[in-house]
């Protein structure tokens, strides 16, 4: 395959070095070191060439500290034929120093008319080309392959995961979120690249509230595109690649988000004023879990009896997470009221102090820029505790965290209407055991009156 690789590149006049293969770096968990190295190595590795068709070869490794865990996979771009395509020459072919294919003989000859060294003669007849593999598979440098691959080994990394904390996420690029950056050991920018990771924190603490007041997906996405990859582009068009200006452009979206956040709340708070009361007994009447004390007393038949009854559905395992749920989320709301009750708070301190002019306020002045101060630590340290109370409940956002909710809610409403109709055959079973029991007794009463 080496050999296959070095021919096409030279035949393709790329510069630079020929790629022979590529390769991949899969970290894992710590904890992972209990599996057994050689069971754990071929499981990763057979699932890539499950999935992808191609050769690999991988090691698993450990640094001396034991705090690095990871396998190395090298894989191939092309796959082995199954039978191998020769090509034979129907006429004499000439191929210079490069392996180049020559029309004519002549290109090949030097002054004093013999063959130069490292050009060859193919004669008629025999084989001039024999193919062992295809070609390189595109797949492998299409922009969208290594998110793919990290999210198959994110899923088989999962799968093995013996600690929830070990269970990893794949970033998405094109979701509401932004990506934070690592600060390597030693790195000149590395104040640069944390005061940037604030920044987009606080932009993702308030994608998470957003979530939690109700917010539609589509209108924080749109935020987003407006106020960030808009602004940055335009920004890269005037300035130039300016990577400082981009907290503030952040922060210009954090404030864009929050007044979204505030409309939605403000909607809601008004919604459920009008609505308190009967949104109170349809959420009683909903989550009510249903039993067989529901079905009248009447209808209930004797152990005696000998009555098949349906079998009542099996509760979804992920109705076991309903009452943790739904408490989390009744938690979150609570807490982002306090936030925006705080956040309205401010905002009336800040219309005072613009109305608060002349030399005699200036006391006043300094102590309403004080509130404001203090309430805004008491915001930003409130939020970073609501984005830490989901992480802490282990997701790793909100957008993780309400998918997962209505998963739950909707399992939830599957499994009431289940039970609603096996609670309906059960009382139409007992209705028509009691019909057919009445049958026979007026039945048996009848012979005894004839025998008399």
């Amino acid at each position: 395959m080496a050999k296959c690789n070095q021919e096409s590149f030279v035949q393709s006049g790329s510069d630079g070095k020929c790629i022979e293969a590529r390769e991949l770096i899969i970290a894992l968990p710590e904890s992972f070191v209990h599996y057994d190295p050689e069971y754990l190595l071929k499981r990763f590795t057979d699932h890539f060439k499950q999935k992808y068709k191609v050769e690999c070869i991988s090691a698993l490794h450990h640094n001396k500290r034991k705090t690095n865990y990871h396998i190395h996979l090298i894989f191939a771009e092309r796959q082995l034929l199954d039978k191998p395509v020769e090509k034979i020459a129907t006429r004499n072919m000439f191929y210079d120093e490069m392996g180049k294919h020559r029309r004519t003989k002549k290109e090949i000859l030097d002054e004093a008319g013999n063959i130069r060294k490292r050009c060859r003669v193919v004669r008629k007849g025999e084989m001039y080309e024999r193919k062992l593999f295809t070609k390189k598979n595109e797949l492998f440098k299409a922009d969208g392959y290594l998110d793919e691959v990290k999210r198959v080994y994110t899923d088989l990394i999962n799968t093995f995961a013996i600690k929830e904390e070990d269970k990893l996420h794949v970033f998405e690029k094109n979701g509401m979120y932004l990506a934070t950056k690592k600060v390597g050991k030693n790195n000149p920018k590395a104040a640069e690249i944390e005061a940037d990771n604030k920044v987009r924190m606080q932009w993702n603490q308030t994608v998470d509230r957003a979530l939690i007041s109700g917010g539609a997906k589509k209108d924080i996405l749109d935020v987003k595109r407006e106020k960030i990859s808009e602004e940055v582009k335009h920004s890269i068009e005037i300035y130039g690649n300016r990577p400082f200006f981009l907290a503030d452009i952040i922060i210009l979206a954090i404030k864009a988000l929050e007044l979204l956040i505030s409309k939605v709340l403000l909607v809601a708070a008004k919604e459920v004023e009008k609505v308190v009361d009967v949104v109170h007994e349809k959420v009683v009447e909903n989550d009510a879990p249903i039993t067989e004390a529901e079905i009248k007393p009447e209808l209930k038949v004797q152990e005696s009896a000998q009555i098949q009854l349906p079998k009542k559905p099996e509760k979804p395992l992920l109705l076991s997470k309903y009452s943790a749920i739904m408490d989390l989320d009744a938690e979150l709301k609570r807490r982002n009221d306090e936030i925006f009750r705080v956040e309205r708070e401010r905002s009336n301190l800040e219309i005072e102090l613009s109305e608060c002019s002349g030399v005699f306020k200036q006391k006043r002045r300094k102590e309403l820029q004080e509130q404001i101060s203090i309430l805004d630590g008491k915001a930003e340290k409130m939020k970073a505790e609501l984005s830490r109370m989901i992480q802490d409940a282990g997701y790793a956002n909100a957008s993780e965290f309400y998918t997962e909710l209505f998963m739950v809610r909707e399992e939830k409403r599957k499994y009431d209407e289940a039970c609603k109709k096996w609670q309906q055959k059960c009382v139409e079973v007992k209705i028509e055991a009691q019909r057919n029991g009445t049958g026979k007794e007026q039945s048996r009463l009848s012979d005894i009156g004839r025998s008399i």
